[in-house]
C-alpha cells in the first residue's frame, strides 16, 4: 500500500492502522516526514504570500507614516508617547516603545510586524516568532536603516523563503517524532488495559498512523485561518482515542490451557 492510500485509510479505519503495526519502521518513519509536510504547508504558502505583501506594505508605512525612531542597547525609542499600529492591505505594523503591548497582542492582529520595547515580533499565519534586540547588540537601527534592510530583505526573498521553510520543516519533523514516541508510551498502558500483546516497536508505528486525523483537522483550520480553542488538548485526545480503537481491533492473546 502506497503512502497516500495509507493516509487514506488512517483518516476513518482503525482497523488499517492496526494492520501497518507489520510493515518496516522506514516505512513508518517516512510517513512520519510526509505528515509533517502536510501539517507545514499552510504555513508555507502564507509565508510566501504575506512576506511579499508584508514587504511592500512595511515600506511604504515605515517611510511614509512610521514616527522617527531608534533600537539601541537592546531597547527602542521614538518620537511617540503611545503606542503606533498602522493598518494597510490586511496588514499591521506597531511601534511601541512604552511597553504597553504584548506579543499575544500582536498576534491578535493577524498578519503583523511589530517593534516593541525590546523585541521584533512577526506574526504570520496563525504563527508568531520574536527576535530580541539584543541579538543586534552593537548596532544602532533608526527609520533610513531600516527602509535599506526592508529593501534588502525584498531582494532576498527568493532565499529567505526556502530557508525559512527547510528550517520549519525540520523542526516540525522532530517534534513529530517526539509526539509519536510519547503517544506510543500511552499505548503501552492502553496495551495493558486492553489485555492486548504489543511491543512498543508496533506501537510506535500504530502512533505514527493514528496522528493523521488531529494533524489534518489542524491543517485545515490553519489553511482557512481558524484559531481552535483547547488545541493541545484537541490533539493529543484524538490522537489517543484513534491508538486506543487501533489496539483495540487486535485479538487478544490466547490463554494456555
Amino acid at each position: 500500500m502506497n503512502i497516500f492510500k495509507q493516509f487514506y485509510k488512517s483518516i476513518y479505519s482503525p482497523k488499517d492502522i492496526a494492520l501497518f503495526r507489520f510493515q518496516g519502521i522506514g516505512k513508518t518513519i517516512l510517513y512520519v516526514f510526509f505528515l509533517t509536510f502536510i501539517s507545514i504547508l499552510p504555513f508555507i504558502i502564507f509565508l510566501s504570500t504575506d512576506l511579499s505583501t508584508g514587504i511592500d506594505s512595511a515600506k511604504s508605512i515605515i517611510k511614509d507614516e512610521a514616527p522617527e525612531f531608534s533600537i539601541k542597547n537592546g531597547l527602542l525609542s521614538a518620537k511617540t508617547e503611545v503606542p503606533v499600529t498602522i493598518n494597510k492591505d490586511n496588514f499591521t505594523i506597531i511601534i511601541d516603545p512604552t511597553g504597553a503591548i504584548s506579543d499575544s497582542d500582536v498576534e491578535n492582529e493577524g498578519n503583523a510586524f511589530a517593534m516593541l520595547k525590546d523585541e521584533f515580533v512577526l506574526s504570520s499565519g496563525g504563527r508568531i516568532d520574536t527576535y530580541p534586540y539584543s541579538m543586534l547588540q552593537g548596532l544602532n537601527i533608526t527609520k533610513s536603516s531600516m527602509l535599506d534592510f526592508i529593501d534588502t530583505i525584498g531582494g532576498m526573498k527568493s532565499i529567505i523563503i526556502p530557508v525559512m521553510s527547510v528550517f520549519i520543516y525540520l523542526f516540525s519533523s522532530a517534534a513529530s517524532f517526539i509526539e509519536v514516541s510519547i503517544l506510543a508510551m500511552f499505548g503501552l498502558a492502553l496495551t495493558n488495559l486492553l489485555g492486548k500483546n504489543l511491543n512498543y516497536r508496533q506501537l510506535w508505528r500504530i502512533a505514527a498512523y493514528s496522528e493523521t486525523l488531529p494533524t489534518l483537522f489542524f491543517t485545515i483550520m490553519a489553511a482557512i485561518k481558524t484559531s481552535v480553542p483547547y488545541s493541545f488538548a484537541i490533539n493529543w485526545g484524538v490522537a489517543i482515542i484513534v491508538l486506543l480503537l487501533a489496539i483495540n481491533e487486535m485479538p487478544k492473546p490466547k490463554k494456555a490451557n
